[in-house]
């Protein structure tokens, strides 16, 4: 390959006029010829060079065409060293534009003129290759997005998975994740995505892939990861991934919460306890770790320290519905009637729109005998979340209870219309059927059931109440079989163990009821509590309340001076702080023995704009909303046969 011809310089265009055509672009006999100076263009040196040789100035000059190519070459040998020195390749820049370059050895070379341009095509020509293109180092800077950006686009993705459109947000996310690969809320809110539609394998390859892009420092990614093999029933798994949450930031009370309420479950109340103690230890006071401890002071029957726990939740968080739930769900316990009704309006003030406490405080009212009251808070309910199959299946057996079968009908379709998975309903619709003397209807409705998924706690309940149909009518055999499946679910059901052994004892088998009876107590699982936590509780609640329990002389051992007698102490009592604050959010003496004067008709129609006296029109006008659930993408995914795969269960 050519790379370029030396021009000759004035004083060899001087002497030697006819050895122009040796220069000319035709390739000579000798290519090294190409790498050689002519000596006149060498800056003069302090110490003069001596004189080349007579056959090296022809050969730089011009070479004799009859002289043989190679005594050519090695009379050109000892200057190839001496001449070559500056690199083809280089770029004009580099040269000095008023002379020539030293090179490491002392000796420089002037600017030439072609060479010069063979340097600026070749700089053209690279200017053309992406990897040497300006334009693209200038975009890629302009591609660089704004964090607020993904904000939106997260927020647009929430959107879109709460109309059911899954598809568009799983797109949106992993754009995200490809642009912010180290923000780990995109891992995060597609895989809640990803486990909505029962895509558990996806979702953890998420979680795992979003671990690996923070390099393990985010908690969120290791919580939501630990809840999902939670439910997937990988115990030993999900506490490894709350404890590298933990670790991560130790200050995520989520994880501390999350890891606590698993040990509950596996009936590990000590260690619960111990984790929901290093929750407010590292994150402060939370309505959660306070209302899970409140709850455990319950089934303990510390109905006291329960209570104080609550109003630890409700002052944390004023509007937390739940805790104002859990506190009024223990005085129904207690059967204090009134402070349930006073809580159970202070959890519909706290969240007006929460489908659960309209529900359960119908509950509460339909036990105390109140059925018009009841059947309002119900529809109330219903009128807010018109997709909450609950609420109807909860107003179906008020109706079925207290009206007629045919209206109990009517609501238990238009709940399963709502939710064809949701077992609860089909459980219900059996019951009523059964009770009504349609037994082939029944056994379908309990079929249908169970067909949505046999492992479940409401798979159990159905196999037991189903197992009682049979008994009723005598299907021994099959009752039998129907109790053994059951507790094969949950072996923990009293009910069912029971029942079998009642089953027995009235067929004559006083023995086998007996052998029953005694494997329900050897089976079942006590939650052995620990009553020294009692002990010492001020200073696991918060460390730092030393100085104020030593002013106002707290005994350690104590857990607060609480009179017994008082039926409702535990509500009329204010803390030293909400005393001081003047808080409104706990119960004093005067609204207990007066009521609130809580006027749900004024609530209703300040606060949601309905108006009571027409629920039953916008209930029958709500009809009309199934069509809507048709075509939803969430209805037609369901027709293809997917639901098991695309909707989360509601929990009942």
């Amino acid at each position: 390959m050519r790379l370029f011809s030396p021009a000759p310089t004035s004083a060899a265009a001087s002497s030697h006029r006819s050895s122009l055509a040796l220069y000319s672009p035709s390739p000579p006999a000798n290519r090294s010829s190409f790498f050689f100076r002519p000596p006149s263009t060498r800056p003069c040196s302090s110490k003069k060079p001596p004189p080349p040789p007579p056959a090296a100035l022809e050969i730089a000059g011009a070479a004799p065409l009859d002289e043989p190519p190679a005594l050519a070459a090695a009379a050109a040998a000892p200057e190839k060293t001496i001449a070559i020195r500056r690199p083809v390749m280089d770029s004009p820049g580099e040269e000095d534009s008023v002379g020539g370059e030293a090179d490491g050895d002392g000796v420089g070379v002037e600017s030439d003129p072609k060479s010069s341009a063979l340097d600026a095509g070749l700089s053209k020509f690279a200017e053309k290759m992406p990897i040497f293109e300006p334009e693209r180092v200038e975009s890629g800077s302009q591609e660089k997005r704004l964090p607020v950006n993904l904000d939106l686009a997260l927020y647009r993705a929430k959107v879109l998975a709460r109309s059911y459109k899954y598809v568009e947000a799983q797109e949106i996310l992993e754009r995200c994740i490809s642009y912010w690969p180290e923000d780990g809320r995109s891992y995060v809110t597609l895989g809640k995505i990803l486990c909505k539609q029962s895509r558990t394998t996806e979702a953890r390859a998420v979680y795992e892939k979003g671990c690996q892009a923070t390099q393990g420092e985010n908690p969120y990614i290791w919580q939501c990861w630990a809840v999902l093999e939670n439910r997937l029933g990988n115990v030993r798994r999900a506490r490894e991934l709350f404890d590298a949450a933990t670790v991560a930031d130790k200050r995520h009370v989520a994880a501390w919460h999350g890891w606590a309420v698993l040990e509950l479950k596996q009936g590990n109340v000590k260690k619960a306890r111990h984790l929901l103690a290093k929750g407010l230890k590292y994150c402060g006071g939370n309505e959660y770790i306070y209302q899970t401890l409140a709850r455990l002071e319950v089934r303990s029957s510390r109905y006291e320290q329960s209570r104080y726990l609550f109003r630890q939740a409700t002052k944390c968080n004023p509007k937390s519905c739940a805790s104002w739930l859990a506190w009024a769900q223990m005085e129904m316990q207690l059967e204090n009637n009134l402070a349930a009704r006073l809580l159970f309006e202070r959890a519909v003030q706290a969240s007006p729109k929460n489908r659960f406490a309209w529900h359960v405080w119908g509950l509460f009212e339909a036990n105390m005998g109140n059925i018009e009251k009841a059947r309002k808070l119900l529809k109330i309910g219903h009128t807010l979340n018109p997709r909450d199959p609950v609420l109807l299946q909860s107003l179906a057996l008020l109706e079925y209870k207290h009206s007629t079968a045919n209206l109990a009908r009517v609501l238990f379709r238009r709940a399963s219309e709502l939710d064809p998975k949701h077992q609860a309903v089909w459980i219900a619709w059996g019951w009523m059927e059964w009770k009504e003397g349609n037994i082939s209807t029944a056994r379908k409705l309990y079929q249908r059931a169970l067909s949505i998924n046999s492992t479940t706690e409401s798979a159990a309940r159905c196999l037991q109440a189903w197992g009682v149909l049979e008994q009723r009518i005598g299907n021994l055999s099959a009752a039998r079989r129907l109790f053994r499946s059951s507790l094969n679910i949950n072996s923990q059901s009293y009910i069912t163990w029971m029942t079998w052994a009642s089953l027995e004892e009235e067929q004559g088998n006083s023995v086998r009821s007996e052998e029953i009876r005694n494997l329900y107590f050897q089976q079942r699982t006590e939650l052995v509590d620990d009553a020294s936590w009692v002990t010492g509780f001020m200073d696991i609640i918060d460390p730092a309340l030393d100085s104020i329990k030593r002013l106002l002389n707290l005994d350690q051992n104590s857990f607060k001076a609480i009179d017994p007698s008082k039926n409702l102490s535990g509500l009329n009592e204010t803390s030293p702080d909400e005393q001081s604050s003047g808080s409104s959010d706990s119960l004093d003496g005067k609204e207990m023995a007066s009521g609130s004067g809580f006027d749900l008709d004024a609530f209703v129609k300040e606060k949601l704009s309905l108006e009571p006296a027409e629920l039953d029109i916008q209930m029958t006008s709500s009809k009309s909303s199934r069509q809507e659930v048709n075509r939803s993408p969430r209805r037609v995914w369901r027709s293809k046969g997917k639901a098991a795969k695309a909707m989360p269960q509601l929990i009942t």
